[in-house]
């Protein structure tokens, strides 16, 4: 009698390759997205850390904002779409946008962000 073999055939194992390689390749092409995103918490943050205990206006947020979007080289938000809004104890900035990164032919990948920063006066 013929003795069992076992193991991963070699359509079986391509199949794996391939989805491995379209997952690494998605996160390759995300990488870009989310590093921008970490440069808007970043800038948005500096900006609430720079005005912190101090006396502001929204006008003088959204110029501090443009400042650092200049230096980031932001390109997925205008500081202009940042929500300024007045809270109890300061400013509340909210960035909440849609990125999208080219995927393969017309699909794309579309990730959501959302970040609230207190700016407490």
């Amino acid at each position: 009698m013929f003795a069992r073999q076992r193991g991963a055939t070699f359509l079986g194992m391509l199949i794996i390759v391939a989805i491995l390689g379209v997952a690494v390749y998605a996160g390759i092409r995300l990488t870009p997205v989310y590093f921008e995103y970490m440069s808007v918490v970043r800038a948005m943050d500096q900006t609430a850390k720079e005005y912190s205990g101090d006396p502001t206006s929204p006008q003088q947020l959204r110029i501090s904002l443009t400042r650092r979007w200049t230096v980031e080289d932001i390109n997925s938000i205008d500081p202009s779409d940042i929500e300024i809004k007045k809270a109890a104890n300061g400013y509340t900035m909210r960035a909440n946008y849609r990125a999208e990164a080219p995927f393969v032919a017309n699909v794309s990948l579309v990730v959501d962000f959302d970040k609230t920063v207190n700016v407490s006066q």
